[in-house]
């Protein structure tokens, strides 16, 4: 059966049988009364008849309500336009049945990372997409995708703030972001910039003041009279340490007592964190000795990292269905009670057809 809507992708009009035959309905929002600048919900709708003069009002009723509802929403500083999707359909070119493709702003707008920030697990990995995103992304994003990627980041410095965790990582991403938002803003007229030049200077003094916030941060002591991380036996302590891949979370836990940097001082766990991120041939480029003549794994290590890019390490991930190419959070609850993929699957097998997705890999999905 033909659709009867102006576009033969929509569910087409509503009809209404009457005495003299069907006659086509149209909904539309009345003005809201009140001067809150809230959006009425209630729907009114018009029987259009053969008189030319009622459709022309009837139409101009539509669209002065799509643009009060749009005005609405453009003046209302605290609505946020991303969506809270668990996945989303990734296509990179036009079919008879779906038009356009996907882009990075989009998917930015529909993914649920607002939510992803309060899970321990998927934070770093938000982070360092959005880092990467302030690095090279920021002027392909839309402005609606602009707008979310500083809401996102101003719950992250909050909850940074409040619970304390992890403000190196959010430092960086702060001085990575304000080192673009400089450059950007210094080649206005060579650069694409959505929205106005002031905008983005209000958005660079409040990154400013973010920086001043976490530098000043004070981490509160913790009050505990149970058992404490000093009162672990050394083999427990040692094992935690061989537990971390960064060099940096190993020297801030040196400095917590003196048994645990005389153990975060270890050859042999530098060692093992140098062979875990880079090759050997990379060992024989940047050797490094100390005054006895052996390697300084230590040092090796930092001296490598500028080099080469280190592996990442994420508790959680999005991931990527190559047979739906769906891109989504997969929520392990779920897939362990009922069996969930976290995407409408029509594969027989959907756990051989799931790959994690790098932030680097995110990013690289949406170049064409």
């Amino acid at each position: 059966m033909p659709f009867l809507g102006q576009d033969w992708r929509s569910p087409g009009w509503r009809w209404v049988k009457t005495e003299d035959g069907w006659k086509r309905c149209e909904p539309f929002s009345p003005t809201p009364e009140d001067g809150s600048n809230q959006l009425n919900d209630i729907s009114r709708t018009v029987i259009l008849t053969g008189d030319d003069e009622e459709i022309y009002s009837t139409e101009d009723c539509e669209f002065a309500a799509k643009k009060r509802k749009k005005d609405h929403f453009r003046n209302n500083t605290d609505s946020q336009c991303f969506y809270r999707e668990k996945w989303i359909y990734v296509h990179k070119e036009s079919t008879r049945e779906r038009h356009g493709y996907c882009t990075l702003g989009e998917a930015f707008n529909r993914l649920d990372f607002s939510s992803a920030i309060q899970d321990i697990r998927r934070f770093n990995y938000v982070v360092k997409l959005l880092q990467l995103i302030a690095k090279s992304q920021l002027t392909s994003l839309s402005g609606a995708a602009q707008k979310n990627y500083f809401n996102i980041l101003d719950k992250i410095v909050r909850k940074v703030m409040e619970d304390q965790y992890n403000p190196r990582l959010i430092k960086d991403l702060l001085q990575d972001l304000s080192s673009t938002l400089c450059i950007l803003i210094r080649g206005v007229g060579k650069s694409v910039l959505v929205g106005n030049i002031n905008i983005w200077i209000c958005r660079l003094e409040t990154i400013l003041l973010w920086q001043q916030q976490l530098k000043n941060l004070q981490m509160n002591k913790q009050v505990n009279n149970g058992l404490t991380l000093s009162d672990l036996p050394l083999h427990m302590l040692n094992n935690i340490l061989y537990r971390f891949s960064d060099g940096w979370d190993i020297i801030t836990l040196g400095q917590v007592t003196p048994t645990l940097y005389m153990l975060s001082e270890d050859r042999q766990l530098w060692k093992k964190l140098c062979q875990y991120h880079f090759a050997e041939k990379q060992f024989c480029r940047h050797l490094i000795l100390s005054e006895k003549g052996h390697i300084d794994w230590k040092l090796m290590y930092f001296a490598l990292q500028k080099y080469y890019p280190i592996k990442e390490q994420y508790g959680d991930t999005l991931h990527f269905c190559r047979h739906c190419s769906i891109l989504f959070w997969k929520d392990y609850h779920l897939a362990l009670l009922l069996k969930d993929t976290g995407h409408p699957c029509t594969a027989s097998d959907p756990n051989t057809c799931l790959m994690p997705v790098s932030p680097q890999h995110f990013i690289d999905l949406f170049k064409f």
